[in-house]
């Protein structure tokens, strides 16, 4: 550890205003993609947010482990694969490997764990049978469905929006086969055609939320420090995948802070595959270079949605080279560069560390630019 980086009175990264003590090891779990298609930049600016938070506490002399995971079982790249007429797993593999190359182009950092769905279906398997033991699930056919309808009040939410999220991220809300419609699947039943797998309650798949609460379990334990995710994912999928692990083990908070990188919108509409208004990254890079698109998705409050255009980049682009400019400077204080890391401590304050790196130069500027990757 590089103690001369450690100066002034201690200081903990704050996220949404909390101060989080760190002591050594720094647990992050990342949600990752469902690999079925290439990388857009609304996983971009995620992952790279993610990224910073790492590079952040790794300057202020911890050890992050990352974990990112591969959720290799899922209905879309199932329903993918076959409009391909491709195994799902070749499908897959192939673009974990594109996705991970072009995350590797954008300086992030790759994972020390990269656990996938399709490793982990003894452990969800594991899960659910805890939560049956614990009576916090019941099974119906061979279906376990677990008691999570109070997952709702938790993410502030009213139950009519929880249920039309609910539709939206195919919980299935109508089921007949629910205690409430809020009761989420930690193990379905699947039909002799399906992609499935042995089970105590008969052949079947994980559930979307529990093969990330059995994931975090098996690699950090009932806790972690940090998990990040897009704003899109707080409910129902973070609320219930925390709701699975504490009823399961019965410690909380499962996560003690979350990072939920803010909606990346275009016309008025979030990016995704659904709406087909795909920003891809690789076209981006095409014309741009990596620090320009991780400084775009950096230069502003983490937890905003925000809109990508054309212009919004070259102003990240003209920004950068402002930056390079300012760091060949002499330094104009005293300060040198910390005052910069400070910034980025509280709540990863990049538009705040941005402007005095560009107002100090020198290296206030070399600092900003080798925490954040953008050289």
């Amino acid at each position: 550890m590089d103690t001369t980086r450690l100066t002034g009175p201690p200081m903990a990264l704050s996220l949404s205003g909390t101060p989080l003590p760190m002591v050594g090891r720094v647990r992050m779990y990342v949600c990752g993609i469902t690999p079925y298609d290439v990388t857009h930049l609304g996983h971009a600016a995620t992952y790279i947010w993610a990224d910073a938070a790492d590079k952040v506490l790794s300057w202020h002399g911890h050890t992050v482990t990352v974990a990112r995971n591969i959720t290799d079982i899922d209905e879309v790249l199932f329903a993918e694969a076959r409009r391909r007429g491709e195994q799902h797993s070749m499908l897959a593999t192939l673009q974990r490997a594109s996705f991970e190359s072009t995350m590797s182009t954008l300086r992030v950092r790759t994972p020390d764990h990269s656990p996938t769905a399709a490793q982990a279906v003894g452990q969800v398997i594991q899960l659910a049978s805890a939560l049956l033991v614990n009576d916090q699930a019941y099974l119906r056919g061979g279906t376990v469905y677990a008691r999570t309808s109070g997952t709702a009040a938790v993410a502030g939410l009213d139950r009519a929006t929880a249920i039309k999220l609910s539709e939206e991220y195919h919980d299935h809300p109508d089921s007949p086969d629910k205690d409430d419609p809020l009761d989420v699947a930690v193990w379905m039943e699947t039909s002799d055609d399906e992609v499935s797998w042995p089970s105590p309650w008969g052949m079947g798949r994980p559930g979307w939320h529990a093969e990330c609460a059995a994931m975090v379990l098996t690699l950090f334990g009932p806790t972690v420090d940090i998990h990040a995710g897009g704003a899109d994912l707080a409910y129902p999928h973070h609320a219930c995948e925390a709701a699975l692990a504490e009823a399961a083990t019965g410690v909380m908070p499962f996560a003690r802070t979350w990072l939920r990188a803010g909606t990346v919108n275009i016309n008025g509409a979030k990016m995704a595959k659904s709406t087909g208004n795909l920003v891809l990254v690789n076209d981006l890079l095409a014309t741009h270079s990596p620090a320009a698109i991780r400084l775009m998705c950096l230069a502003r409050p983490w937890a905003e949605p925000w809109s990508y255009s054309s212009d919004v980049l070259e102003r990240a682009a003209g920004t950068l080279d402002e930056l390079y400019a300012a760091a060949a400077r002499p330094d104009s204080s005293g300060a040198g560069g910390a005052a910069v890391p400070s910034a980025l401590l509280h709540n990863l304050d990049v538009p705040t560390a941005l402007s005095i790196a560009l107002e100090d130069g020198g290296q206030a500027a070399r600092t900003l630019i080798e925490i954040l990757a953008l050289s």
